[in-house]
């Protein structure tokens, strides 16, 4: 080990023997965590070569238990995160519902962002720890499961994951393709749709950081020969308007109604399309969201959705009935103190003070109010009269200490009102659509 952490130090390339030397030996306990932060410190100044970024994914993949689901049609989506990033409720079920099969393993929410898994837990007895033969079954008998990541699939990731966490290296492209790549490789893909978000409240904030994420992931899927999709993806402000547990299922309800948020229903509609294109049950990209847009209309997504909550145990009336969710004891609308437009929104800052009210963990231990959260009334672009609402505070009696310091953070900090005269450069929802397929 000594020597690899020479090797890699001194910005020279590791064979697959070194990297996968390490991978076994730290998931074994052998190599001890002060070594491995050496080699995490080493691959995030130094880098990898894509042939590395390939091998250590490998490692990492073969870590654990891999999952075979079928030849072909499955396929899934990964997200790099924001806030009010709530599309897998709403892309999953209607690329099951065009035959499809979706295996969606998902994470909690991570500093400002939300978590897929602590959204699904706001609703009432549904089960996400699902072991692999459970896993498998449901896709064949449903062909959409809604899961977490296992003891058993990639245990190197997880492991390192928890050491890149508290050593600042989080943000290295090769370790966080190969953390991505390996858990969605043990699903038993086929194709990935990969979102990749940029903007103030995205982990890549820069563009240049998300293309080369993009690229990264792309080079890794390709050495696998798997096809995808990757879309660069603005995270300026919220997605859709709602920022909150409860709240986020009841907007992804909205859309799969064929309602709801106009950009949510744009992107939604956009990823499902790749996924569908990906899984073969569509000629082209364009048929393929033709298709999507059909599933919605028809009520088929929904059902499917309602479907998939049902045989993991959860009680689905909550789609009926938004009451049966957990819902806020107070709410207060924060208005605007001038008129204008809004010309930008400190997105980072707003996930933030969403844990201020319990919607998101300070630290682990924490539970998260399923309740609590905002509405967004304006957006960037939006003209405002003085006393508009900008946005709608949902919270709980025990967090009315913090509305005083919100309610001046959304009209100081978080939401920026400008003259109407004054030009806004207003957020492309998707900056860039990308494809790749592999030669075999």
């Amino acid at each position: 080990m000594y020597e690899i952490l020479q090797k890699k130090r001194d910005k020279k390339s590791l064979s697959k023997d070194e990297i996968e030397f390490i991978i076994r030996g730290y998931t074994a306990g052998i190599i001890p965590d002060y070594q491995m932060s050496s080699f995490l410190m080493a691959t995030y100044l130094s880098e990898m070569s894509p042939k590395e970024t390939s091998y250590l994914t490998e490692s990492m993949l073969y870590s654990g238990e891999t999952l075979s689901i079928a030849p072909k049609g499955v396929v899934d989506k990964h997200s790099t995160g924001g806030v009010g990033d709530k599309t897998s409720f709403i892309i999953a079920p209607i690329a099951a519902a065009a035959g499809v099969k979706v295996p969606m393993i998902s994470g909690r929410g991570l500093g400002h962002t939300g978590g897929t898994l602590d959204k699904l837990d706001a609703i009432s007895g549904i089960n996400t720890s699902i072991n692999s033969r459970s896993f498998i079954k449901q896709i064949h008998d449903i062909g959409c499961v809604f899961g977490g990541q296992t003891k058993k699939i990639a245990p190197a990731d997880k492991k390192i994951y928890a050491l890149r966490d508290v050593t600042a290296t989080v943000e290295s492209i090769p370790l966080i393709t190969a953390s991505i790549m390996s858990k969605k490789l043990a699903e038993g893909i086929n194709g990935l749709v990969l979102d990749i978000k940029t903007g103030n409240g995205a982990f890549m904030s820069k563009k240049s950081q998300a293309i080369a994420l993009g690229e990264s992931l792309k080079n890794t899927a390709l050495s696998f020969n798997k096809n995808g999709y990757i879309f660069l993806t603005d995270m300026s402000q919220p997605l859709g308007n709602a920022v909150g547990h409860s709240l986020e299922l009841i907007e992804c309800i909205e859309v799969l109604r064929g309602k709801g948020p106009k950009d949510l229903m744009n992107l939604s509609l956009e990823l499902s399309a790749a996924m569908i294109h990906l899984g073969g049950q569509a000629k082209t990209f364009n048929k393929a969201k033709e298709l999507a847009n059909e599933l919605i209309n028809s009520g088929a997504a929904l059902n499917k959705f309602n479907e998939t909550i049902q045989y993991q145990g959860g009680d689905s009336s909550f789609i009926k009935n938004y009451k049966l969710l957990p819902t806020s004891e107070k709410t207060v609308h924060i208005k605007a103190t001038k008129s204008g437009k809004v010309s930008s929104m400190n997105n980072k800052g707003i996930g933030l003070a969403c844990i201020e009210i319990g919607g998101g963990r300070k630290v682990k231990t924490d539970k998260i109010n399923f309740a609590a959260g905002f509405y967004f009334h304006k957006k960037i672009g939006d003209k405002v009269a003085k006393g508009d609402k900008l946005v709608s505070i949902h919270y709980d009696q025990k967090f009315k200490n913090a509305i005083p310091m919100l309610k001046h953070q959304f009209q100081e900090d978080l939401i920026e009102i400008t003259s109407t005269s004054k030009k806004t450069l207003l957020p492309k929802l998707i900056y860039k659509r990308s494809s790749f397929w592999s030669s075999k």
